[in-house]
Formats: structure tokens, sequence, C-alpha cells
């Protein structure tokens, strides 16, 4: 009979290799040999970054898409048609395409067909195309700097382009002398411009201007420039005239079919040629004999109704003149020369 002073195997740890449950509070190390290797003291979490699966499979729940797609997916095969891209399967992922051993270098330039190669300021020593400062570009801090702009086809086509006609060139031959149409000589010249019938704009001026003798007059010629943009002109009108000497009754000889501005107060004076009242039209302040003489000229009527009606003529300033809507040329010179001399001769018949 054994009393509770009695020790029997249970106090001792129970039999060889018992130990208490570990779901009832026992140490799981109790009893291990030493050389036993010790188990993670904590499983990793699921919100550490690391990779949980094992070869059983993952170590937790993953929310869905947590996994992501193999580095290699798998390529379609040539004998399935039918198989499925790599694209199709992960519509986000992208993958480049491997070089080929023919492909150029990657600093070689590609050029677009048909279009020849530029020249590589590298190569060719040429220094590079500036580049503007400023935050969007250009000089200064908002891109600030002037931008050539380019001209449009009507500033091309009636943009001086030097002597085009070859008017500079004829009058040089024929000794008559140039002028740029702001000297002394000229002041008289830009009020016969500002009188003239096609309405010139207040900033019209006359330039390329020639002057010299013919048909037995002196004469001028110029354009009237009218500004086009910064510190450029343009070309709208051709004027010739010729200075007279006495008083001359300010007229105008217009073709009729133009439209005719500040016309009041001025007369019709008709002439005993209904053809050509038919196509020209002479207005004067007053019906006075020099302007009756002007239309019953036969001269001056001849060359009138064989010409285009494209000029009209005025008196102003001490001169008579002519004018077209083009640019100034011999051949114009000319034309106007003949016209003029017949009406200064009908007028001077006149007087």
């Amino acid at each position: 009979m054994s009393s509770p002073r009695d020790r029997d195997g249970f106090d001792d740890g129970g039999p060889e290799g018992w130990r208490e449950p570990a779901h009832l509070g026992g140490d799981p190390d109790a009893g291990r040999p030493a050389d036993t290797p010790q188990p993670p003291a904590e499983p990793p979490r699921p919100d550490d970054g690391s990779d949980h699966r094992t070869d059983d499979g993952p170590a937790g729940w993953q929310p869905p898409g947590w996994d992501l797609p193999a580095v290699d997916p798998q390529r379609p095969d040539p004998q399935r048609p039918d198989a499925p891209s790599p694209s199709a399967q992960y519509p986000s992922a992208q993958y480049p395409a491997a070089p080929r051993p023919d492909a150029q270098q990657p600093d070689a330039q590609q050029w677009p067909p048909g279009q020849p190669p530029v020249a590589d300021p590298r190569e060719s020593g040429a220094s590079a195309p500036p580049r503007g400062g400023g935050l969007f570009g250009g000089g200064g801090l908002f891109g600030g700097g002037r931008r050539e702009r380019r001209p449009g086809a009507f500033e091309q086509a009636f943009a001086p382009q030097g002597d085009p006609w070859g008017t500079q060139a004829w009058a040089a031959t024929v000794g008559w002398t140039p002028s740029d149409g702001t000297g002394p000589e000229d002041a008289a010249l830009a009020q016969l411009v500002a009188t003239a019938p096609v309405r010139p704009g207040k900033e019209d001026r006359p330039g390329n201007v020639v002057r010299g003798r013919g048909n037995g007059l002196d004469l001028v010629a110029c354009d009237v420039l009218s500004p086009l943009g910064r510190d450029r002109w343009q070309s709208t009108h051709a004027v010739t005239a010729a200075p007279v000497l006495g008083d001359v009754p300010a007229f105008r000889l217009t073709p009729a079919r133009f439209w005719r501005h500040g016309t009041g107060g001025l007369l019709h004076i008709p002439s005993p040629d209904p053809e050509f009242d038919r196509r020209w039209v002479l207005l004067g302040a007053e019906d006075g004999p020099q302007l009756r003489r002007l239309v019953d000229d036969p001269l001056v009527r001849q060359l009138l109704l064989g010409s285009d009606d494209g000029d009209e003529l005025w008196a102003a300033a001490g001169y008579v003149a002519a004018i077209r809507p083009d640019g100034q040329r011999p051949q114009l010179i000319e034309h106007h020369a003949r016209l003029l001399a017949a009406v200064v001769g009908a007028l001077a018949a006149a007087a």
C-alpha cells in the first residue's frame, strides 16, 4: 500500500517521451532533444510583403488577383492558331519585341520614305539650331521670343521683290533717275497719291520712283505702297504723272464700269460721241472750255476707246496723272505716257 509521499513514474514526467499536448498549455519544447531544429517562433503574416506560398499551396487567405502572372508566360504555339496570345491573356502586360540581328543601332536615324535625310551637325560640323529658353520655349520667361511669321499667298503676290518687272533697269537704260519717294522732290508726288481716285489708305505713300522724259513730257512714275506688317510694303497701284504749267481745273476721267467715290459736287460733262459716253465718264468741278476740249479731242477719245478701260486719269497738285491697279513696269509707263501726252495736249490747246 502506498502513501502520498510515495513517488511514482508520473512525478518524473510520466513515461518516457510523454508530454502535455500543446493545445492544453504544455511546453512544446519540453523533452525535445537539443539537436532538434527549432520551428519558427511566429508564422509570417500575410501583410509583411513576403511570399507565403509553399509547395503544398498558399500559406493563408489572399484577395483575388493577389498573385501576379508568371514572368515568362506561355508563348502561342505556331501549330495551334487558335491558342490565345499573351496579350489576350494579360492585356495590361507589355512585352517588348526581341531585337533582330540585322536591326540598326539605336542612334541611327530613321527617315520617312520620300524625304531626304538632314545632315547631322555632329558629323558635318554645322552649328545646331538654337533652342529657345524660358518655361514654354522661345526667349523670355514665357517664351516671348519673336517668332518668324510666314507670309500668306496675298502677301507673297504683292510684296516688293526688288525689281521684278525690270523697271529700274529700264529706267537706267533710258537715262531716267530713280528715287525712293521720300526726298524733297517727292513731296508734291505724295499729295498727288493722296488725291488718287482709288481712295488710298492714310499710310499709303509713293515708292520705287523713276523720273525722266518721254513723248515730249517730263514724266514721273511710281508705285503706291501700302504697309504690310512691320517694315514691309506691298505695291497696289502704278502711277504715271506729268507736271503741267498754269491752272488746270480738277477733273476725273474714269471708266463707266468702275465704282466711283467722292464725286459729290462734280458735274458730268458729256462728249459728242455716244460710244465714248457709254464707256467713259468725265467729271469736273465746273463745265468749262478746257474740259469740253478734253472730250471733244478725237485723239483722246481714240486712245481711250482703244484701251481696256483699266486706267483712271485725274488732275491734282499741279499734275495730270494716270493710275492702274498693277505694279509699275516699262510697258505700263509707255502706255500712260501716250495717254498723258494726248490729255495734256488737249488741255493746252483750250487754254
